[in-house]
């Protein structure tokens, strides 16, 4: 691999493979440390294993590095990733920082970084590939870009300013946001801070919504009152809730009177369920349609791209409105049955007639229950007057029995903790944790 330069951005998602050519991962950053008089020397790479666990992968056991893939000796230490004092990741820390040459031509953001191998197994940073500010105030323009080497500038920080994170968005801008919300968790608390800031107010819901409460809490508390509410604007109801709830009183109640009134009155619905309830566990938006809809229109509805697959599974029929609370709840059509009739079916005459809805009261240990005994993926909720106020789907039952911490466990933890979740499924002896609200409604 003698002479080999790589840059790095295009080193993210890339498959690591052991000698026999199965796949141990994906890249999700490198590693360098700081030297006096010399570029960065690479330390390692910051991979990906199954069960979203990072881990450390020395830069002495690559082999081949090239075509979209990287080859490793196979012996990989699989402790949980740690990051140590002087080392610095690339795409999450260096990406976006400012520059400034030390000819004094000016300044510039580091937009990637490559890194070359100079003797067997030892890397280094040997460019930067920069991006100059704009010279004129068109919109449409960015600046001039330009390759430099290290020695040829210096980081140019001031004390306390934050360093752009456009680019390490950029990066990340294909991830899931459950695997976007799992590196953010990664970065050092501050850089999560400056790039969860940075993020578009959807992408920023989306990413919450799978990351801890602690976590959402935190980044919330340093948004402005008005961004956070744009925020929880964008965020599924049962989720909003589920975070509001978590914030002092009075903040909560403003933050609240900042929201869109439709968006505002929901999550307050869901708040004044207790959390062991199925309206404490339910979401708010299912597909709800007339008995006169057809299978044509209720296919339409669920091929939505933004709509979460469990509440893709079966369509709500009830008499108007049809809107939660609706009227008189009807029944459920469920989408493989929708697949067996002619488009032009209505869809009032394939209701599940065998399956009860659950009213607001119901403990979750119950709904938990009918869900595991009828492999069912969603339950409908009425209230007293038989009207549908929301569905509870596997997905915030599943949430609602994992405990606040699961996704910072390892793979043997996280598996007896899904297996532990799945026998109180089934018997439904529940624990009852501190307030939820069901997050898992995406």
């Amino acid at each position: 691999m003698a002479n080999t330069r790589v840059f790095v951005a295009r080193l993210a998602g890339c498959n690591v493979f052991d000698p026999a050519g199965d796949r141990v991962g994906k890249v999700r950053d490198v590693l360098v440390v700081y030297r006096k008089d010399d570029p960065p020397r690479v330390v390692g790479l910051i991979v990906e294993i199954p069960g979203k666990r990072r881990v450390f992968v020395s830069i002495g056991r690559v082999t081949s590095i090239g075509s979209g893939q990287i080859i490793t000796t196979g012996l990989i230490n699989v402790r949980r990733f740690e990051q140590r004092g002087g080392e610095v990741r690339v795409i999450a820390e260096m990406l976006g920082r400012r520059v400034a040459f030390n000819d004094g031509s000016g300044e510039a953001s580091i937009e990637d970084v490559a890194i070359e191998e100079s003797a067997q197994g030892d890397w280094a940073i040997s460019q930067l590939f920069v991006r100059r500010p704009k010279t004129n105030s068109s919109l449409f323009t960015k600046g001039a870009t330009a390759f430099a080497n290290w020695s040829e500038v210096y980081e140019k920080v001031t004390a306390g300013e934050a360093q752009s994170a456009e680019q390490l968005i950029a990066t990340y801008s294909d991830m899931k946001p459950a695997d976007l919300a799992n590196t953010l968790l990664d970065l050092p608390r501050q850089r999560m801070f400056e790039v969860a800031e940075e993020l578009p107010d959807g992408r920023l819901a989306d990413v919450l919504e799978e990351m801890p409460e602690s976590e959402q809490v935190g980044i919330l508390t340093r948004l402005g009152d008005s961004r956070a509410a744009e925020v929880l604007d964008h965020m599924q109801p049962d989720d909003a809730a589920d975070l509001i709830a978590q914030l002092p009183e009075e903040r909560g109640e403003h933050l609240l009177d900042l929201m869109e009134p439709e968006e505002a009155d929901d999550v307050r619905f869901l708040l004044s369920y207790a959390p062991d309830t199925a309206g404490g566990l339910m979401t708010t938006e299912p597909i709800i349609v007339s008995a006169d809809a057809t299978v044509a229109e209720g296919l339409a509805l669920i091929r939505r791209h933004d709509l979460a697959p469990a509440l893709g599974a079966a369509i709500c029929v009830t008499l108007p409105p049809y809107e939660p609370p609706t009227g008189r709840f009807l029944g459920m059509v469920h989408f493989q049955r929708m697949l067996r009739y002619p488009p032009h079916e209505r869809l009032g005459t394939l209701l599940d007639l065998g399956l009860e809805p659950v009213t607001a009261d119901t403990s979750a240990a119950e709904v938990s229950r009918i869900l595991a005994s009828y492999d069912l993926v969603s339950v409908p909720v009425v209230d007293e007057n038989h009207r549908l106020v929301g569905v509870v789907t596997i997905d915030d039952v599943l949430d609602y029995l994992l405990p606040d911490d699961w996704r910072s466990h390892d793979d043997g933890d996280e598996v007896r903790k899904r297996a532990t979740a799945r026998t109180q499924l089934v018997t439904g002896s529940i624990p009852l944790p501190g307030r939820r609200h069901g997050n898992g409604t995406r």
